[in-house]
């Protein structure tokens, strides 16, 4: 632990104790995970950076932490404390911002992670070390630093193509553009020197970027995770159908009460509007 900053530290201490208590407590996950509806109907930010640090699984978080670990300690030493958490924390921000402007329309998106800080930390370090070896663990090989930037932008597009389980792929995205850019800002030179490694990373970033933004259902694709999509529902339409659905069975239980009472509920009635009044907190 010497080797890597004490920021590194802290950052990866205080990721393990939230992911815990998510782990542990559904409630807690689901009071500070990212999701869109709460954050834009219901104006919960603070979700912008709770999410953040916390992960699905165990595999996960050590996946993640072991990442922040190997990156941290040279952008730390690189840059000093301050710089290194501005880039930590404006790179998990504008990654969860841009998977907010992907998701508006699908209300029920959640994701959580520290993948969008930690990318950026990660591109940052590509921005201004292109030449870096990027090792894998306990494997013993590495390669160039610009070629994994390549990898791993091609890895998160394909991600979030395939809508694959609870994480952020396009926070990665963000993640990575924010931190590569804030670290140019922070030493502009470097762009005239890696400037062609950075080009190549950035352009196809940006240019799928807009293209989902701008027609959201290029996401709806077939691949190896969904061969094929029996629906042709949009977003909103299957959004609205859901949540109609559920409302009309909140109905129900209230209405239910109304006419005989608490004590005529059944259990997993009781449960549903437990779960209800919980989420309109």
């Amino acid at each position: 632990m010497a080797s890597t900053g004490i920021i590194g530290v802290i950052l990866i201490i205080a990721n393990i104790i939230f992911s815990y208590k998510g782990f542990a407590n559904d409630i807690f996950f689901k009071r500070y995970e990212f999701e869109v509806e709460k954050i834009l109907i219901y104006k919960d930010y603070k979700r912008l950076v709770s999410s953040g640090f916390l992960h699905v699984s165990w595999a996960h978080l050590v996946f993640n932490m072991l990442s922040l670990y190997v990156f941290s300690e040279m952008m730390e030493i690189s840059l000093g404390a301050i710089k290194f958490l501005i880039i930590y924390f404006a790179s998990l921000i504008g990654g969860n911002l841009l998977s907010l402007l992907i998701n508006r329309n699908n209300k029920d998106y959640s994701s959580v992670g520290a993948s969008g800080a930690i990318c950026g930390i990660m591109f940052a370090s590509i921005a201004l070390f292109p030449g870096m070896g990027i090792g894998f663990f306990i494997l013993p090989i590495s390669i160039p630093g610009w070629i994994y930037g390549i990898l791993f932008i091609a890895f998160s597009i394909y991600g979030i193509r395939s809508s694959k389980a609870n994480i952020g792929h396009e926070a990665h995205l963000g993640g990575a553009l924010i931190g590569m850019a804030v670290a140019l800002i922070m030493q502009p030179s470097a762009f005239i020197e890696n400037y062609f490694t950075i080009l190549i990373i950035t352009i196809p970033t940006i240019v799928f970027i807009y293209i989902i933004i701008k027609k959201p259902d290029f996401l709806l694709v077939d691949n190896l995770f969904y061969k094929t999509h029996k629906d042709f529902y949009s977003i909103d339409q299957k959004y609205n159908f859901e949540r109609n659905m559920k409302q009309q069975e909140i109905d129900r239980i209230l209405d239910k009460i109304s006419k005989r009472g608490m004590k005529s509920l059944t259990r997993e009635e009781k449960e549903k509007l437990k779960k209800y009044s919980e989420t309109i907190r």
